[in-house]
C-alpha cells in the first residue's frame, strides 16, 4: 500500500537537480544532485513523475551520477532500447530542455524519488518496499535470464 506525501512536507529532502543531454543525443536526461548518496552507479529507482510511478535505472558519466530515462517496469529500465522512456515525455509535457533546473525529491532514500517543476507543490504516493527476501529471489532469477 502506498503512503501520500506532499512535496513541501518535513519528511522530504529536495535537491536541485538539472536537466541534461544524454551523450551527444537531443534526449533530455536528469544529472543527479551530488548531495543525494543513497544510490550508486546500476541501482534501479522508483521515480515519481506527473503523479505516476515508473523505473528508472542510475548509470554514471566522467561528470556524475544520472538517470537517463524512466520506464513502465525494472526490466525495462535494465534495457531501456525496448520500451517508452517517460522521462523524455515528462521533460517534453512540462517544457524542460537541456539546462532546466528541476526539484528531485528524496521520498525514501535509496528506493523512492519525485520529479517536478520548480516552485510546484506535488503530492506523490509513496510505495512500501518490497519485502527484501522476495526481491532478492526476483532478482536471482532476472539476472539468470
Amino acid at each position: 500500500m502506498s503512503e501520500r506525501v506532499p512535496s513541501d512536507h518535513d519528511s522530504v529532502m529536495s535537491y536541485r537537480a538539472t536537466i541534461a543531454r544524454s551523450g551527444g543525443t537531443r534526449r533530455p536526461c536528469l544529472r543527479l544532485p551530488d548531495e543525494v548518496t543513497a544510490v550508486e552507479d546500476g541501482d534501479i529507482i522508483r521515480l515519481s513523475l506527473g503523479g505516476e510511478l515508473f523505473h528508472a535505472r542510475v548509470t554514471a558519466d566522467s561528470s556524475s551520477r544520472l538517470l537517463r530515462g524512466a520506464y513502465d517496469n525494472k526490466r525495462l529500465a535494465r534495457t531501456p532500447g525496448e520500451g517508452t522512456n517517460r522521462l523524455v515525455e515528462w521533460c517534453e509535457a512540462t517544457s524542460r530542455d537541456p539546462g532546466s533546473a528541476v526539484e528531485f525529491d528524496e521520498l525514501d532514500a535509496g528506493f523512492c524519488y519525485g520529479l517536478r517543476e520548480p516552485g510546484k507543490r506535488t503530492v506523490y504516493s509513496v510505495p512500501s518496499r518490497p519485502n527484501e527476501s522476495l526481491a532478492n529471489i526476483a532478482e536471482k532469477f532476472t539476472r539468470d535470464e
